[in-house]
């Protein structure tokens, strides 16, 4: 083993998917690996929006980085916030003053929800990216239902069990549809004074159609599956503006005490931190082997890299993308750190794309052929619960899925005060 000063210093920033594969994948070698986050959590982001709508519970799909990490003595880990990079120097500045010296660096640090330049849309609109945003979003839909049976106004209740989704993308239609579902089916005879089944839930796209990444049969499949569920389309209007009343949606004004924001990512602000080129997004452009142009021990995976998939386009902001570069960039570290020619240009491998529905209803697009309906949402059941990072996860979100499942109930659905409640801005507070 090599003398503990003179070994190598790999940092990874982001212990999302493509941190954690990155670091994993460096299990072995003989470096000191510091993996770097804000949390001290690995989340399992494509089922955050569960947490949003009460069927699971933080802890369902979030596991302690340190716990995944016990068994790899050359990592540590750091909760802390990155404030800067000094590439000449190789130092990354965390926030408090200490700096983060580094032989290789790794940044994945993800992406965030763009407002297109509308920044003061961001009080009224929630978005639905880490733990935080999907407690603060399960309060103000809970409240919303708690504040429509005690106040006795009927235009406020009509205002309160308004729910607008803007953005069609998987994460806008998964979260429409359960909305619905939560509304009409778990939540419909646990009230007196108001018939939750009369909420209303809005789904606004700017483009002509929802799931627009998907083949267009599929895209129609998910509208006619929402509109099944209650959920109102709104497809080629653009957003206006929002305010603490509700939103302009083309010409039309809706009164709405939520509104959930899924519409389009950009960047953190990673280009910024190294002063490099950055695409349209703010991501940081990347070469063949993801590595930023000019500084070759300086990797970039995940949503916050722009690498061309080959064609002249920019591989999408996927989890498997990121889990892919995760694994690549760990492989090019290793071969640099042992003398030996490095592997190929990154090829990401497309195993499919899906998006659930509702209730036993998903689409899959796996190129050469799609799925609709019950058995693409078993497809995506069995996808997600093997891809969740530990057993004790996977088998509570399975025994949470086959109880909703079967009873239509939801086990989350607790309101606290001074916490949850506070924290997510009352829908009252728009009054």
């Amino acid at each position: 083993m090599a003398d503990p000063a003179k070994r190598k210093r790999i940092v990874v920033i982001g212990s999302g998917f493509g941190g954690m594969a990155a670091v994993k994948g460096l299990k072995r070698i003989d470096a000191e690996i510091t993996l770097v986050d804000r949390t001290n959590h690995h989340l399992f982001q494509p089922l955050l929006y569960q947490v949003a709508t009460a069927a699971l519970s933080p802890a369902d799909i979030a596991t302690a980085s340190r716990a995944l990490l016990r068994h790899q003595p050359n990592v540590g880990v750091l909760m802390a916030e990155v404030t800067g990079i000094d590439k000449e120097r190789r130092l990354v500045h965390l926030a408090g003053g200490r700096d983060l010296p580094y032989d290789f660096l790794v940044l994945a640090v993800g992406a965030a929800y763009s407002f297109f330049g509308h920044g003061s849309w961001r009080r009224y609109a929630p978005t639905l990216k880490t733990l935080t945003d999907a407690l603060s979003i399960r309060a103000r839909l809970l409240s919303a239902f708690e504040k429509a049976e005690e106040c006795g106004d009927p235009q406020l209740i009509k205002k309160l069990m308004t729910f607008v989704v803007v953005g069609a993308g998987p994460t806008g239609v998964e979260l429409a549809g359960t909305i619905a579902e939560l509304a009409r089916s778990t939540l419909a005879r646990d009230f007196k004074a108001i018939d939750p089944r009369s909420a209303r839930v809005i789904l606004c796209e700017a483009g002509d159609r929802a799931l627009a990444a998907f083949p267009r049969r599929l895209s129609e499949y998910a509208a006619k599956a929402l509109q099944s569920l209650g959920v109102e389309l709104r497809f080629g209007e653009a957003v206006k503006e929002i305010d603490g009343h509700g939103l302009m949606v083309g010409e039309t004004r809706i009164e709405a005490a939520n509104v959930l924001w899924c519409a389009g990512t950009e960047a953190r602000p990673a280009a910024n931190w190294l002063g490099v080129a950055a695409a349209r997004n703010g991501a940081v452009i990347v070469g063949p082997d993801c590595a930023v142009r000019d500084w070759p021990n300086i990797f970039a995976i995940g949503d916050v890299a722009s690498c061309d998939d080959g064609s002249g386009k920019a591989l999408p902001g996927l989890a498997p993308v990121a889990k892919q570069q995760g694994k690549y960039v760990a492989k090019v570290i290793k071969a640099r750190l042992a003398g030996m020619p490095a592997p190929g240009p990154f090829r990401y491998r497309n195993y499919g794309t899906m998006a659930i529905i509702g209730r036993s209803r998903a689409v899959a697009d796996f190129g050469g052929f799609t799925l609709t309906g019950f058995p693409a949402w078993l497809t995506w059941s069995l996808v997600h619960l093997m891809l969740l990072v530990d057993f004790r996860s996977r088998l509570t979100v399975y025994v949470n899925w086959s109880w909703a499942w079967f009873t239509y109930g939801r086990g989350a659905r607790l309101l606290m005060r001074g916490t949850e409640e506070e924290a997510s801005r009352p829908p009252d507070a728009a009054r």
